[in-house]
Formats: C-alpha cells, sequence, structure tokens
C-alpha cells in the first residue's frame, strides 16, 4: 500500500476520470441495449470492469522498463496465443477467433495480442533508434509486425488486423521512421487494395476474404450492396443515431434498439443505441470524453522519460483511437463494417481487459516520468 500512496500526487487524474465517465455511459446504455435478453450482461460487464481495475493497479505498480528484459518470452507469447487458435479455437461467426476456458467463458488471444505487440515493437523501435531512415531498414520492422498480423488475418479478423495496422504505423512514426516512405508504402498499398477489389468483382481475381466480408467493406459505398446482411446492419444504425435528436429518446426508450431491429447493438452498434436514447447531447460528451483520452495519452507520450514509454503510450493511443474512428464510423455508415468493439463502451471481457491495460500502462509511464522515492 505504501507504493499507491506515494503516488498520489502523481496519477493523472483527468484520464481516470474520463474513463471512468466513459464507462458509467456505457453501463448504462448497455443496460439498455441487452434489456431484452435473458443472460445478464450487464452483471457480466460489472465484473469484468472490477477484475479490470485489480489488473490496472497491478500493471500501476511494475516498473514499465522492466518489461523489456521479457520482450522476447512476450513476442513468443504472442505468436503462441494466436496459434492455438487454429488447434483449440472455437469459431463464431465465421472467424476462429475465440478459446473457451470453462468456467471463465470466451477469450480473444487476438484481444491481448495487440497489448502484447505494442510492448514488443516498442523495445524493438527502441533498438532501431536511427536506423529507420531507409526502405531496406523498414523492412525488418514490417516483418516484426507482419507474423502475428498474418496469424489474426489467417482467422479471418479483419478487424483486428487493421487495428495492427494502425498501432504499427503510429508508433513507426514516433520512432523517427521515414515518413515519406511510410505514405508511400501505405498510400500506394492502399490503392493497390482498391485496385485489387475492383478486380475481383470485374475479373473473379482470388479474394482472401469471404463474400460477407468483402460486403462489409462495399456497404460503404451501396448499402444496397447486402440489404439483409452488412447492408441492413449499417441502415438501422442509422436510423436509431437520427431519430435521436438533440436529446434523445431516454434510457429504454430506443425503439430501434428496444425493438431489436438494430443487429449486434451492445457490441459493433452499441454508439447507435447511446445516439438514439441520449441524442446528440449523450453522443456528443462521449466523443468529447474520447478525445480527451487520446490527447492525455498523447500527453503522457510527450512526457515519458524515455523513447520506450513514448512508444508504449504512442501505440496505446493508435489502438484506442482507430477502434473509436472505426467504430462510431461504421454505425454512421463512412467506415467499413469489420466488428471491431468501441473501447471501454462494447460489451466483451477480451476488449475490457486489453484496454484497461492499456491505460494501467498510460499511467504508469506517466506517474514513472519523475523518480519515485521511497
Amino acid at each position: 500500500m505504501g507504493f499507491y500512496r506515494k503516488i498520489l500526487n502523481k496519477v493523472d487524474y483527468t484520464l481516470i476520470a474520463t474513463v471512468l465517465l466513459i464507462l458509467v455511459m456505457s453501463l448504462f446504455v448497455l443496460n439498455s441495449a441487452t434489456a431484452h435478453l435473458s443472460s445478464s450482461y450487464l452483471m457480466k460487464q460489472i465484473m469484468w470492469i472490477c477484475v479490470s481495475m485489480v489488473v490496472v493497479l497491478a500493471v500501476l505498480r511494475i516498473e514499465y522498463t522492466v518489461i523489456t528484459k521479457y520482450t522476447k518470452y512476450l513476442y513468443i507469447l504472442n505468436i503462441l496465443l494466436l496459434v492455438s487458435l487454429f488447434f483449440i479455437g472455437t469459431e463464431v461467426k465465421g472467424a476462429l477467433s475465440w478459446i473457451i476456458i470453462p468456467g471463465v467463458g470466451s477469450i480473444q488471444p487476438s484481444e491481448f495480442s495487440k497489448i502484447l505487440l505494442i510492448i514488443t515493437f516498442a523495445h524493438y523501435l527502441v533498438l532501431k533508434q536511427g536506423k529507420l531512415s531507409k526502405l531496406q531498414d523498414l523492412i525488418p520492422a514490417f516483418i516484426f509486425v507482419a507474423i502475428p498480423l498474418l496469424l489474426i488475418l489467417k482467422q479471418p479478423d479483419l478487424g483486428t488486423a487493421l487495428v495492427v495496422i494502425a498501432i504499427m504505423v503510429g508508433m513507426l512514426f514516433v520512432a523517427g521512421a521515414n515518413s515519406w516512405i511510410l505514405m508511400t508504402i501505405f498510400g500506394g498499398g492502399s490503392l493497390a487494395a482498391i485496385g485489387y477489389v475492383l478486380g475481383h468483382l470485374k475479373f473473379g481475381w482470388w479474394m482472401p476474404l469471404k463474400a460477407y466480408q468483402l460486403n462489409r467493406i462495399l456497404v460503404v459505398f451501396d448499402p444496397n450492396i447486402d440489404p439483409r446482411g452488412a447492408g441492413w446492419n449499417v441502415w438501422q444504425s442509422k436510423i436509431a443515431i437520427g431519430s435521436g435528436g438533440l436529446l434523445g429518446k431516454g434510457l429504454g426508450g430506443g425503439t430501434q434498439s428496444m425493438g431489436q431491429f438494430l443487429p449486434e447493438q451492445w457490441t459493433d452498434f452499441v454508439f447507435a443505441v447511446l445516439a438514439e436514447e441520449l441524442g446528440f447531447m449523450g453522443a456528443g460528451l462521449l466523443l468529447i470524453a474520447f478525445l480527451i483520452l487520446c490527447f492525455r495519452g498523447l500527453k503522457i507520450a510527450a512526457a515519458s522519460k524515455d523513447l520506450y514509454g513514448s512508444l508504449i503510450a504512442t501505440g496505446i493511443v493508435s489502438m484506442y483511437l482507430f477502434h473509436i474512428i472505426e467504430n462510431v464510423g461504421m454505425a454512421l455508415g463512412v467506415m467499413p463494417v469489420t466488428g471491431i468493439p468501441l473501447p471501454f463502451v462494447s460489451y466483451g471481457g477480451s476488449s475490457m481487459l486489453t484496454n484497461m491495460i492499456g491505460l494501467g500502462l498510460l499511467l504508469n509511464i506517466y506517474v514513472r516520468r519523475q523518480k519515485i522515492i521511497f
């Protein structure tokens, strides 16, 4: 307890208060989103939040620089976790992404993979500091990330794979990688991907994605492509958000959510439930809270006493930011439906635990920006 008393005046209370506000809002909305279900999703989510808070305290206690001694083993652990899915994993909605643990429930290794990648990739980039100006310098870094990335794509989990790419780009940029090379590679890669999709549609080229996954991307341009699948999800989400108006219909008063028109309303489309029931004001408050969360994360990255801490904080912010943009964007119909959760809001133990570990690491880095004297 002595350690926690020592850091009382060092922690980032703005960051903590922001996350608590998001969690409170999420529980009210989750209660509405799952009111028609027999299972107690709300109680399970509260349980995961409590477990996650204990984990945050544990993460805060560990000197983050000590982790560098174990990054090799953590990288191997990451690979083994992802490989294990192909032997003991359970397929859910077309993706082999879950492992069932008796007495605990299902866990999603690709969620924890993001944190493991951030920690290990940060150490790799520290070792390569000042040596990332040429393409041949970046290729080993791409391979480092490509191994877990390809295993995630193999499941297939396109959403998490995109998050991994966002994490990599953010961390490479802060590590001092040549920004022109990064923009050329990823800009050119995006154009090549668009061209390949067009080739698939017109000439039948082989596509690694399943038909329903490709439709989730294409409905951004035309929801009528898959009117009973991804297109339906997007239409219902947009109706829910639009019908919320300025102040919303009140908790439990959402016609789209309570009428069960909105699919996956406690995970993928939870933002639509919030916007319908709390309106523009409630949705705006949540987005402002997310903005403060990311801003504080960047401040922590800038205030870190070393590059390793800066890179970890940058990776965590990149993870949060991409999740927020993609989840809210797909609810609004301007981003592909990739099925990634909204941080601290969507139902899910693996997601909550991963996000809270990220919070613990941010607080850890902030507390240790100055030496702790016992």
